[in-house]
């Protein structure tokens, strides 16, 4: 049965594979933000990389991963299959990691990089589309809520596990980084044995098979997606621009003087507040109309902003990073179940593959602006401009999105 036609249950239990998901996540993000939380320090300090290059190396990466998700997403549509290419994802990304203790230049840390987020792109749009196929429409808010909430989790336990590692073995990047090997391969033996594609996903490959076309990732499919699609990836893309990577948080933070042991703390903060956020966020926007809830995470990254532009403080800085905490538990989530409702079933995968390549463009350009204007005008110019693009996205969203509670 198609999980939109279930029947209807006063409060729908979120499903079993939406959980293994979520915790699939969380591993992978324990290793993922091992390194992260470092990297930006051990490219300057070790490295002696400078923030156009740092930026150059985050937007890269990031966009990579996005990209990819849009050829993932339609070959998971095409096969009606979504657990093979997410494991396939998962795996790639587990064997990129002792790269990162075996980099010696700005250069291989960019191929590690790469290779790594080319595994979270071959993921993200089919383990998306999976979560959507496996969920009631009326419970996707806190389904996708769920999984991004327990992801967070791994987001701020690893730079955690990290800032311990490095007071204990005085700050040694590369042992943390070898440690950080363990979580993923772990989250990899997880997809692989403990998830399934569902009943509704293998009826669909076999109507696929049955049908005249397969979708394709041409222009026919893009404009099959409809309108209502295409406004939240418009307002999503823009929303990217204005929020670059936190690779920028943790160099503001050196730059207000926190130690290079102390700066995961930054990114355990700003995940802290996006894990218990994300969840009770995503369960509202079932209930409410979700672009106010956007609205909402918007007007909390323009605070983020002005607070981080304009503070001397490490105080100051903790209070932008929640604000920047806040704002991700606002909106991210609630944009994949704004994809999962507005695109055809039969499109989930090439949907979220396309929304993501949107962000994928928005993250790189963003990110190269960030640390342009981070190296000619200081790190206050790059907040500001953040702020001045969140305001453009904010009314880009309140135009064009709609303001109804989706079904």
């Amino acid at each position: 049965m198609d999980a939109d036609h279930a029947p209807a249950r006063s409060h729908p239990a979120i499903p079993r594979g939406v959980w293994v998901l979520g915790f699939v996540s969380l591993l992978m993000d324990v290793s993922s933000e091992m390194i992260h939380a470092l990297l930006p320090l051990y490219l300057t300090l070790t490295l002696g990389a400078s923030a156009i290059v740092v930026g150059a190396i985050e937007g890269l990466a990031e966009a990579t991963a996005l990209i990819v998700k849009v050829f993932s997403g339609t070959l998971s549509d095409r096969w009606g299959k979504r657990q093979p290419i997410t494991a396939f994802g998962y795996g790639l990304a587990a064997l990129s990691k002792p790269l990162f203790a075996l980099a010696t230049s700005p250069f291989l840390v960019l191929v590690a990089r790469f290779l790594d987020r080319i595994g979270k792109g071959i993921r993200g749009a089919p383990r998306d589309a999976l979560i959507a196929a496996l969920t009631p429409s009326a419970i996707r808010g806190a389904a996708f809520g769920l999984r991004q909430s327990l992801d967070t989790v791994g987001a701020f336990a690893g730079p955690l596990l990290a800032m311990a590692l490095m007071l204990a073995w005085n700050d040694d990047f590369r042992a943390v980084f070898w440690v950080a090997v363990v979580p993923a391969i772990l989250s990899f033996l997880l997809v692989l044995f403990a998830v399934k594609d569902p009943e509704v996903a293998q009826s669909g490959a076999a109507a696929i098979a049955q049908a005249p076309e397969r979708p394709r990732l041409d222009r026919r499919t893009l404009r099959s997606l409809g309108r209502a699609f295409w406004a939240v990836t418009i307002a999503g893309g823009t929303l990217t621009l204005a929020r670059f990577s936190e690779a920028f948080l943790i160099l503001r933070a050196s730059d207000l003087g926190l130690a290079a042991a102390y700066a995961p703390l930054v990114l355990v903060a700003m995940n802290v507040v996006y894990s218990v956020t994300a969840f009770p966020a995503g369960r509202l926007a079932d209930r409410v109309a979700p672009r106010t809830l956007l609205l909402i995470g918007i007007a909390l990254l323009v605070a983020a902003d002005v607070v981080l532009a304009s503070t001397r403080s490490l105080a100051g800085l903790a209070a932008g990073v929640v604000l920047w905490g806040l704002h991700l538990g606002f909106t991210q989530g609630i944009l994949a179940a704004m994809v999962a409702h507005t695109a055809p079933a039969r499109l989930h995968g090439t949907a979220f593959g396309a929304f993501n390549f949107a962000s994928g463009i928005a993250l790189l350009a963003a990110s190269v602006i960030a640390g342009a204007l981070w190296q000619l005008f200081g790190p206050a110019a790059t907040f500001w401009a953040g702020a001045a693009l969140a305001g453009i996205s904010a009314l880009l969203a309140w135009s064009t999105l709609d303001s109804r509670r989706t079904p």
